[in-house]
């Protein structure tokens, strides 16, 4: 078609609506979206201002400049042949034959001129390349024909993943980078924001399907977000198609972030679906660069776009400087002027019913809103790669020939395409371009937002950008009605310090959150661990800390209640002792045996002290005097004891036998005895000592409660309840047979030596130690174990002490002190007279329970008498 006809002229527009040639010494082909896909059998729909007009003239414009540029191409004009592809896979690739008939040999055999002449036919154009196209699927379908015939192919839109497989696409190459870069570039971005759990909405075919699925497999391999729902809208939707999809996208509603790989008309169907079904300011778009910065998928419903953010590659440019007076070449221009100002142009215009009729005079951006498309610039650095690879080419074949020379007469594809490969220059937004060996572009994204500002305007914000990495203002944001902070698009809500984290299983992004009980602290986002022995889990259960250890204070009223008794019961038996030795030679204090007294007080004394290193702090010193003096004072006590009623128990013995007296009952003889008994226990405390040093113990056990705040440690000794009773058992053998001895000689003379106080005090210490054994043992497992226990263990001690005290030595101070005139010498008896005394109470008891009482006095004074004689 010529390129010189003016736009409005008479003839139908349609007519010339099928493709646009420019003269030129090399051909590039073109492949645009002027219209968009026919509906019910029609091939091409309505105009596309954006993607259709707007691509185009960038191509025109660029070859423009190119033929102008005298260091680029010099003495080399380009034409171009520039296509149709209706949006339509099926009709694009009927449109591309035509690049490839001239490389189609024709047999003109069977054609015969009327005048018998040969027929002569007319040269289709060669094209050496092609410029496009824009839907991934229509590349695909393209680039299989055209690899078939060696004519490279440069695309400015198409993004799918699979255009990388250079096995298949080996002739493809592309100024955008593939939706692989841009799926990471939308994933860094829903990281970015703190998103986890989305959905995922595509358009069904190649761009739609490929972005998504690598969408799904680069967030699977960086594990950190789920996919709630993966969701295709159908190449032909049904009515009510969006309505059921954006259900289905509140199915799972906490995923409010929806990722969008979908062309513009889903785009804007789907938030006319969101819109309808009042779901405004739920979803969190994140479009891809099909949405990029375009107004068409927002008009009329910006506030369910609110929010939206979307990728676009990096671009800069304006060329919408055309008028009908300087473009009459594009032949789609004129319907492009009807549809941009809403008039008619001529008879024939295409739009019969507009009342307004164009005047040409009318200007882009004044009398009509003007956005630029964003692939506008890739445009322009696809036609100029493919400029530059000429160049480059030219320059090697033709050394410097003006013009093309005979070795570019015909160009080789594959050849042209190692040029292409290797082109590198800035491209028309400042930023190389280059190509990788599979035909790709670096990764660069401009990232936009949708944002209504507070005069109620609306428009696209750039936020931040992708390049390998993400550079993204967040404070910049702005969500519905103003907000600023980020909203949540979480399966589940974080777990709370002291909180693990228990997966849903297969779903890695939801959870329930458990909270780590007792001794357990939160070892990692998953596990909840057991804390040391010693330790417990501190206040946020994030690490373990000490547990505080504790011993018996003095100030405690476990503590305080012994020492007073303790305090009391030395104080009186170091008055019995200063009372003893000041009396020493008085008849009481001589006939209680004074060398046993003085070992019998000092292990009454020793009981009352031991009651201090029980208490005190324990260290090793404390330990040591706590092993040694612990069954001391009630082993001198009952050695003691136990060596006066046996020689009581052994004298009246032998005086039923013989009026001899028996061996061993002098002071020194007894003291001998006593301390011979106490050797052992001394010796059993030494092995201890040698076989087990005394050291201190924290004991955690005892009290671990199940709320580790209320958790101590026990500062103690290390005695054992085994070892208390082995320290102690030795002692209480000599009270058991001391206890009997005490029984055998309960029919002694009430004022003979002190047997029947020895009695009673052996009784009373039986039962205080009976009464222990349960209390002391039976607390075993109480939180106050070791205060109880040792309450118990010395008071019990000091009454021991006091009863022996109290019962013994009391009644001879008090006559001492205040009755000294019963302090004094009596009649010596020999030892023959208290046997006799003796076996006449012996007697007497045995026959008070045979006969009345007057025969018994009766006869025990005939007795009497007898033996006088």
């Amino acid at each position: 078609h010529s390129d010189r006809r003016p736009p409005d002229t008479q003839l139908p527009l349609q007519d010339f609506a099928h493709s646009i040639r420019l003269d030129g010494d090399i051909m590039l082909g073109g492949l645009f979206p002027v219209h968009s896909r026919g509906e019910r059998g029609v091939p091409c729909g309505e105009l596309k201002k954006e993607k259709g007009i707007h691509r185009l003239e960038a191509m025109l414009f660029a070859i423009d400049l190119i033929n102008k540029d005298p260091d680029l191409l010099p003495n080399v004009t380009l034409g171009a042949r520039i296509l149709d592809t209706c949006s339509r896979d099926t009709y694009a690739l009927e449109q591309s034959l035509t690049f490839v008939q001239a490389l189609i040999e024709r047999d003109g055999s069977d054609v015969r001129c009327a005048s018998g002449e040969q027929p002569i036919f007319a040269k289709p154009d060669k094209v050496v390349g092609v410029i496009g196209a824009s839907a991934s699927s229509v590349s695909i379908m393209v680039a299989n024909i055209l690899r078939l015939f060696k004519i490279p192919q440069i695309s400015y839109a198409s993004t799918a993943p699979e255009l990388s497989d250079n096995t298949r696409y080996d002739f493809f190459s592309r100024v955008v980078p593939p939706d692989s870069y841009q799926a990471q570039a939308m994933l860094d971005i829903v990281t970015a924001m703190g998103w986890n759990y989305v959905s995922t909405l595509a358009s069904e075919g190649n761009y739609g399907e490929s972005g998504v699925e690598a969408f799904v497999q680069i967030s699977r391999e960086s594990g950190g977000v789920c996919i709630a729902q993966s969701l295709k809208i159908p190449r032909e939707p049904k009515p009510g198609e969006f309505d059921k999809l954006i259900l289905r996208l509140l199915e799972t509603s906490n995923a409010r972030a929806v990722i969008m790989f979908a062309n513009e008309d889903d785009i804007r169907r789907i938030l006319d679906a969101a819109k309808r079904l009042n779901q405004t300011g739920h979803f969190l778009w994140v479009g891809s660069d099909s949405w990029g910065s375009k107004i068409s998928p927002v008009v009329q419903q910006e506030r369910v776009a609110e929010g939206g953010t979307a990728t676009l590659p990096s671009r800069y440019t304006n060329i919408m400087t055309r008028s009908l007076s300087n473009n009459r070449r594009n032949v789609w221009f004129a319907e492009f002027w009807e549809e941009n100002f809403v008039c008619k142009l001529g008879m024939h215009g295409k739009r019969p019913g507009s009342p307004k009729k164009c005047t040409g005079l009318e200007k882009v951006g004044r009398d009509s809103t003007y956005e630029q498309e964003g692939k506008v610039q890739f445009v322009m650095d696809a036609v100029y790669a493919m400029a530059h690879a000429l160049h480059h080419m030219h320059r090697e074949l033709c050394s410097g020939y003006p013009g093309l020379c005979p070795r570019m007469a015909n160009i080789d594809g594959k050849e042209l395409l190692i040029y292409i490969r290797a082109v590198n220059f800035n491209g028309s937004a400042g930023t190389p371009v280059t190509f990788n060996e599979n035909g790709d572009a670096p990764g660069r994204y401009d990232i936009f937002q949708y944002q209504i500002n507070n005069r109620s305007t609306a428009g696209y914000k750039v936020i931040g950008h992708w390049t390998d990495q993400l550079y993204l203002n967040i404070d910049a944001m702005q969500w519905t009605n103003g907000d600023s902070s980020v909203p949540a698009s979480v399966c589940s809500l974080p777990c709370k310090m002291g909180e693990r984290k228990k997966v849903v299983k297969g779903v890695p992004c939801c959870w329930h959150c458990e909270r780590c009980e007792g001794y357990h602290f939160q070892a990692s986002e998953f596990v909840c661990e057991l804390c040391p022995y010693e330790q417990r889990p501190d206040q946020n259960r994030t690490g373990c800390q000490p547990i505080p250890i504790i011993k018996l204070e003095w100030h405690s009223p476990w503590a305080l209640v012994p020492v007073f008794i303790s305090v009391l019961g030395i104080l009186a038996t170091t008055f019995v002792i200063v009372t003893f030795v000041r009396y020493h030679d008085t008849p009481i204090v001589r006939a209680s045996g004074r060398e046993m007294s003085y070992v019998l007080l000092t292990g009454i004394f020793l009981c009352y002290a031991i009651t201090f290193p029980m208490i005190a702090a324990p260290d090793v010193s404390v330990c040591s005097f706590r092993r040694i003096f612990l069954g001391l004072g009630m082993c001198f006590s009952y050695a003691a004891l136990l060596t006066k009623t046996n020689r009581i128990h052994r004298i009246f013995e032998q005086g039923k036998k013989a009026v001899t007296a028996p061996r061993f009952i002098s002071p020194a003889s007894q003291l001998v005895i006593t301390f011979s008994l106490i050797s052992v226990q001394l010796l059993g405390v030494l092995v201890w000592f040698a076989a087990d040093p005394p050291h201190t113990v924290v004991d955690y056990g005892e009290q671990r409660t199940q709320d580790p705040e209320n958790a101590r440690g026990v500062l103690k000794c290390d005695i054992s309840d085994l070892s208390l009773i082995c320290s102690l058992g030795y002692s209480i053998l000599l009270m058991v047979t001391c206890t009997v001895y005490a029984i055998k000689t309960r029919g002694v003379p009430e004022t003979f030596n002190e047997a029947k106080p020895i009695g009673f005090t052996m009784y009373t210490t039986c039962i205080i130690w009976l009464a222990f054994i349960p209390i002391f043992f039976g607390t075993a497992q109480s939180a106050e174990r070791m205060y109880i226990q040792t309450a118990t263990l010395t008071v019990s001690l000091s009454l021991s002490a006091s009863v022996s005290l109290g019962m013994l030595y009391m009644p001879k101070v008090y006559i001492i002190i205040f009755h000294p005139e019963q302090n004094v010498p009596k009649r010596k008896r020999s030892f023959k007279a208290i046997v006799t005394v003796a076996t006449m109470t012996s007697k007497l008891s045995q026959l008070a329970s045979e006969r009345p009482n007057g025969e018994v006095k009766t006869e025990l004074c005939e007795g009497t008498d007898a033996s006088s004689k």
